[in-house]
Formats: structure tokens, sequence, C-alpha cells
């Protein structure tokens, strides 16, 4: 896309569309290395990297392991944000890919207890917080770049991209994991089939530096370059001029909890020996999956439909909804009932909880102004994030094996977080009119509801017409 004529615009090149392919290709390869950890600290790490002793010491200690990595989360948002907001988005976004990269395939290097002790726990758990300060920066970071080269009236669509490709991420790690654990033989898959995924990651490396040097550097982040107006300090400035909307940012992504029910807690109470539902591991794998696949077809159409209606609507929804559909779905493990289980999980994670995934890659970035907009949300989201990941190991603790009420007792506490994800989004002032230079301004005015339809009318023809002559 050329330069934007609109006033209060940034003027310069807008890749749109190559922004846009870069954050969906970089993200999915990221989280593909983040979920292949988490998939495997409940499937796998219990019975290789720990004790042998008490199960559910094991299980714990496993999905502690997990949280890990979110506990370095905020130090990597605060250190890879101010590189974000002082070098600009794509450098950050390069440093992440390679950090992730070399983590992961040294998870698939690593020795089991089995070999050399405590030392193997030691070891993942170092590993993990240098993929959790990685992964800080990716969302932030690709979600600022799409937003700042998407046409006005058209940022949610384009952002929700973002997320698109996280979710395809997570399709891709579930699926390296199918078909080593259905056609391998148990104790092989258990002493090296696992470690193939991780040792594949080494193409993220090489995959992500290829696509992601291809992208100019975003026209709102130039403007501000050429200004002089970057800060020294984006950390400070941003905590001190937008500490409000970086605590609904916090509250706001609580909204993890949904993800951390579905495919790490869940995966824990179906297919862990010491629960006894037994589900087969390769059969449960297909659950999280088939809500990922449908997730990727919902995105898109939920990112326009925050560029018509605004973006607190449908996180409101998404919350609430996907909180209350958490029962059913814990529910129908409980009763050992893979249809119903495969339904719920379709309608919680694939299409409800979506009304939250799926807009807040701009709602986030909006809340803040252009020099400080990766380290504001990328600070507030990890430090939100980080907090939901002590729920697996807590979820295991209240609800240990052999607890009843299972279902109840955690769809509660899942239902009350979304709540506060929920109240926290209604309390933000909406964004989706208003101006990429004046974003971030509490007193800022929105464009009038009839000439932003037709700005977002004419952006919608201008890219057909690229699509039918590309």
């Amino acid at each position: 896309m050329s330069s934007t004529a609109l006033p209060g615009e940034p003027q310069g090149k807008h890749q749109s569309r190559k922004a846009t392919a870069s954050g969906w290709i970089g993200s999915a390869l990221e989280y593909y290395d983040f979920f292949i950890y988490a998939t495997a600290a409940a499937l796998i790490f219990p019975q290789i990297f720990f004790p042998k002793g008490d199960p559910q010491i094991a299980i714990i200690a496993s999905l502690a392991t997990y949280g890990v990595g979110y506990v370095a989360r905020p130090i990597g948002a605060i250190m890879l944000g101010h590189w974000g907001d002082t070098h600009g988005r794509k450098h950050v976004l390069i440093v992440c890919m390679f950090l992730m990269g070399f983590s992961t395939v040294a998870v698939g290097l690593l020795p089991t207890y089995d070999q050399v002790g405590l030392w193997a726990p030691a070891l993942l758990v170092l590993m993990r917080l240098i993929q959790g300060f990685a992964v800080a920066g990716e969302i932030s970071g690709a979600s600022s770049m799409i937003l700042e080269h998407a046409p006005f009236g058209r940022r949610g669509f384009f952002a929700s991209f973002t997320l698109q490709g996280v979710q395809a991420g997570q399709i891709m790690a579930a699926a390296v994991f199918l078909p080593l654990a259905h056609y391998m033989p148990k104790d092989d898959f258990n002493s090296w089939g696992w470690r193939i995924p991780f040792l594949l990651s080494f193409l993220v490396i090489v995959a992500g530096y290829v696509i992601r040097r291809e992208v100019s550097e975003t026209p709102a982040f130039a403007e501000v370059d050429q200004s002089g107006k970057l800060p020294k300090a984006p950390v400070i400035q941003a905590v001190t001029e937008s500490w409000r909307d970086m605590l609904r940012v916090l509250c706001c992504s609580l909204m993890n909890v949904i993800p951390v029910v579905a495919t790490i807690f869940g995966a824990a109470y179906a297919v862990q020996p010491g629960y006894g539902i037994n589900f087969e591991k390769d059969l449960y794998l297909w659950i999280p999956v088939m809500g990922n696949i449908v997730a990727v077809i919902v995105i898109p159409f939920v990112g326009n439909l925050s560029d018509k209606v605004g973006r607190r609507l449908p996180i409101i929804v998404g919350a609430l909804g996907s909180g209350l559909l958490s029962f059913g779905y814990l529910y129908a493990i409980s009763i050992h009932n893979v249809p119903l289980a495969i339904v719920m999980s379709l309608l919680m994670w694939g299409v409800v909880y979506q009304g939250y995934n799926a807009v807040f890659p701009s709602f986030y970035p909006e809340m803040f102004p252009t020099r400080t907009r990766v380290s504001g949300m990328a600070i507030s989201q990890n430090i939100g994030t980080a907090i939901t990941a002590l729920l697996p190991a807590l979820f295991v603790a209240v609800a240990p094996p052999g607890a009843t009420n299972i279902p109840l007792l955690i769809g509660s506490i899942t239902l009350a977080i979304c709540a506060i994800a929920a109240v926290s989004a209604y309390t933000a002032r909406e964004t989706f009119r208003v101006q990429m230079k004046d974003l971030g301004k509490a007193d800022a005015v929105p464009v009038p509801q009839p000439e932003y339809d037709r700005l977002r009318e004419e952006a919608m023809d201008a890219g057909r017409v690229r699509h039918a002559t590309a």
C-alpha cells in the first residue's frame, strides 16, 4: 500500500499485507515453540524430568515449570518493550525469534532425571525462562507493527492476524505430537520421540529471519523517530502517562485462564493416571487442535466485526461467554464423553473466546501512543499472563487427583477471572474510530461515524482492487 492521504494518519510507505504476513508467520512459528513445551509439560515431562514417587507432585512440578516461562515474561517485556520503542518494531521481533528458537532446540537436547538427577529439571527451568523472556515481546511487537501499517478503519481486521498466527502455531505444535504419539511405540516416544518437535524448531530461526527482514519499519514509528521524540525511558514514560490503561490491559490479560483450562489443566485432567479419566494422549490432543482450527477461521471475522462495532463489545461477550462454557468443557472431560468434550471445546475455545482473542491485538496497542506502545502493552499484558501462569499448578493443588466436583470448582474460578476481564474492558475508552496520531490521548475525538464508515469502505475497496490485480 502506498502512502495514505488521510490527515491525522502517518504518511509514508504502508506495507499492510507484508507486515500482516510477517506477523502471522512469525507468531505461528514462535508460538509453535512455546506450545510444544506446554503440551510436553502436561503429557510427557512429569514422567521423565521429575522423581517418580508421587504422581501428584510430578504433575504439579511439571506444570510449575510451564508457569516459570510466564514469570520471565515481565522482565522480557521491560527489556524488549524498551528495545521496540527505541530501536523499532522490526528489530525487536527478530531478537525475539532468535532467542525463542535457540532455547527451544536446547530443550530437545536436555538429559532426563534418570540421567542427571536434579540437573534435569534445573536445566528445563532455565530454558523455559529464556522462552518466556523471548515471547514477551512477540505479541506486542507484532501487533504494533501490523496496527501501524494498517489502513484506518481496518486496524482490527489486520491486527487480528497476529492471533490467528498464534492459533496456527498451536495447531502445528499439537499436529507434530499427534503422529508421534499415535504411531511410535510408547517407550520410544517417552524416551526420545518427544524430542523431535523441539529439534525441528531450528527451522524457526532460519524461516523467521528470512520473513521478518523483508518488512520496513512502520510509518508511525519512523515519524516519531525523525521528530526526535523517541523516549529514552519508554517504560517509565508508559507507567507515568498511561498507568490506568496498563492496569486495564493487565486485568483483561487474565483471560489467558481460558487457554490454561483448555490446553494445560484440561490435558493433565484428561490424561494423567492420577485423575483416573484415562483419555488416550493422542485422542485428547485432537480436542484443542479442532478448537484451534475453528479459531483460525473465526478470528478474521471477529477482527473485522470489531472495526464495525468497536473493540469493547466483542471482548466483554467473549470473556463472559467462554467463562460460562468452561463448566461444560470440564464436565465433558470428567464423564469421559469425547463427543461432548469436542463440542464444548469448539464453542468455548474455538468460537466464543475469540471475541477477546481476535480483538485484543488492536484493543491493547490502541490504548497507547506510538512512542510507548510496545512497552505499555508488553509490560501490562505479560504481568497479567504471568499471574495466570500460576493457575495450572493452583488448579491441581485445589483439585488434586481424587478430588470431587472438579468441573464446578475450576469452572467457578475461571468464570470469576473472566468477569474481572470483562469489567476492565467495559471501563476502557473506545478507540476503533480514533486516528493513529491521537491514540493514547484521553481526550481524543473519534472520527464521526458516517465519515469513518466512508473511509473504511474506501480502504476495503482499495484492498479488493489490489487483490484483484495481484
